[in-house]
């Protein structure tokens, strides 16, 4: 049996985002810049797909910037906002438990001159409204920070955090890196005080290399990537139709009966989490109950490498993550684990376990019954 349980890392193509990427690769294939029928018919696509993103964010499809997936919407956003802001100030906040497409460009920033805040978290991976407070200052000009957290499914207080701001401090833009929430929560960015969110379509059954970066109309940014001028001269280079005409029709599928989808992930999150929890030196990272996203569950086996869970599992047909698909092919110490207070002897045996609205229960039960069978084998290996 093949099981597939790494969908944090990506995602199977819809059939319908599949079929309607042909239809633009093989028919509808012109350049949306040229002034004839065919780049018409590309524009009125990519129009099409605006218009159904907006759709379940509840903005406008003029907000919408069209970008090659979740890393470049994170960095036009975060690049773009110090480069258009700074002469307002120089002081920048994140947080700990960034991915690698946020953390990195803010280190660019520290390479420019920017002074970075880095807001720790809790045991179980949140950020508190108190500890930004502390920290904001005249000369900040942005805080950027994660939605769901990518390794352990925390969910972030990101309503109140940009209530608090627009109230406060409406200078200030706030960045959500949204790529493990979307499809996964209803996100309302007028209401939750949300200035610029970045998605990435391969995380939502949508083409890898499609995303999108909203941007609150009237919020100043600088591209970073020079060119033709398309999308209002924000991101230049000839659009990529297909990828965006796939990714608008992924977006509107995985909102449509949404709540009985996230239902179902919790089902399969609770059913995980409640038959490994018997497990011999296994645990779960962040909290276990609805908290947390649906569809994330991180575990730590004493005793045994990642790594090598990892093939083991492999070897019978489960594909999981050691930590973050994204950094590297390489598994690496992970922030986010340190930054949560992870004991020493857990932080390179942990694996992330992730799900989407194809996973059954007969996966999730297949998986289960290969843990039972390989960890303690693995344990008595490994130990010394």
């Amino acid at each position: 049996m093949e099981c597939y349980l790494d969908n944090s890392a990506t995602t199977v193509c819809s059939p319908a985002a599949t079929e309607k990427m042909v239809e633009l690769l093989t028919k509808e294939y012109g350049n949306p810049s040229s002034m004839h029928q065919k780049g018409m018919d590309a524009e009125n696509e990519m129009r099409k797909a605006a218009e159904k993103i907006a759709a379940t964010l509840k903005v406008q499809p003029k907000e919408i910037i069209f970008t090659s997936g979740g890393t470049e919407s994170n960095n036009l956003a975060i690049l773009g906002i110090a480069k258009a802001y700074k002469r307002s100030g120089m002081h920048v906040i994140t947080t700990q438990i960034e991915h690698p497409s946020v953390a990195n460009p803010f280190h660019v920033l520290e390479e420019r001159g920017f002074e970075v805040t880095y807001l720790p978290v809790d045991e179980l991976g949140h950020v508190s409204l108190q500890s930004l407070k502390e920290v904001v200052r005249e000369d900040t000009i942005l805080v950027s920070m994660m939605y769901v957290n990518n390794e352990i499914g925390a969910i972030e207080p990101i309503s109140e955090i940009g209530n608090w701001l627009k109230k406060e401090h409406p200078n200030i833009v706030f960045h959500v890196d949204a790529i493990q929430a979307y499809g996964k929560l209803l996100i309302r960015p007028k209401k939750e005080g949300i200035d610029l969110l970045s998605v990435s379509g391969h995380k939502i059954h949508g083409p890898k290399g499609s995303g999108f970066l909203y941007i609150k109309d009237k919020i100043k940014i600088k591209p970073i990537i020079f060119g033709g001028g398309q999308q209002n001269a924000l991101r230049s280079g000839t659009e990529n139709v297909p990828a965006i005409a796939g990714l608008g029709v992924a977006a509107e599928e995985i909102y449509q009966n949404h709540e009985e989808k996230v239902e179902h992930l919790y089902a399969l999150r609770d059913r995980f989490i409640q038959a490994i929890s018997s497990m011999d030196g296994v645990s779960v990272n962040g909290a276990t109950n609805h908290t947390n996203a649906c569809h994330i569950v991180s575990v730590s086996v004493e005793g045994v490498r990642a790594e090598v869970l990892l093939h083991a599992l492999e070897d019978r047909g489960v594909y999981v993550s050691a930590g973050s698909a994204c950094s590297s092919n390489k598994p690496a110490v992970s922030s986010t684990l340190k930054a949560i207070g992870l004991k020493e002897n857990l932080l390179d045996s942990t694996v992330r376990f992730s799900f989407s609205i194809y996973t059954t229960e007969e996966e999730i039960d297949y998986a289960v019954e290969q843990m039972k069978q390989l960890i303690p084998m693995l344990q008595k290996y490994t130990r010394h």
